[in-house]
């Protein structure tokens, strides 16, 4: 009996040991998902970050990011796995390439050309402008006056 208590004694630190690595090796886990998962959309949502989503897919997804990065798979790793699978709309900040210009310039030229429909129209309203005649000021007022010209 004393024999058992002294390796019952003697053993609960090494459980204690090793559920304290498992506990700390689980957190790096879910913060390497979390900083992974922040810079990735939601393909559901597309406003919203993978991490924050709770949409099936989402979930998915994190599970997969959760596997990969147990198998000792690095975050550049990961990230290009995803785009891979989903192309370059799946990050948040996608690089600047010839298929993705029009994400990065699009907002800009909307500018532009909402600019140039603007200063066209101002423009041509100035030209349309009729300056009155005399004759045509003389008909208005005899108008205004209720006499006749």
């Amino acid at each position: 009996m004393a024999l058992a208590a002294l390796v019952l004694m003697l053993a609960g630190p090494m459980v204690h040991a090793a559920e304290s690595k498992a506990a700390a090796d689980e957190a790096l886990i879910e913060r390497r998902l979390n900083a992974i998962s922040e810079e990735l959309r939601c393909l559901v949502c597309q406003n919203e970050s993978l991490a924050g989503s709770r949409a099936d897919l989402a979930i998915d997804l994190r599970r997969e990011i959760r596997t990969l990065i147990v198998q000792g798979k690095s975050d550049r790793e990961i990230t290009e796995f995803m785009v891979a699978r989903y192309g370059d709309f799946i990050l948040y900040r996608p690089p600047l390439k010839a298929t993705t210009i029009l994400l990065w310039a699009g907002p800009f030229l909307i500018v532009l050309i909402g600019l140039a429909v603007l200063f066209r129209n101002l423009k041509r309203r100035r030209a349309d402008d009729p300056t009155l005649t005399e004759d045509d000021r003389q008909k208005a007022a005899a108008l205004l006056t209720g006499k006749d010209a």
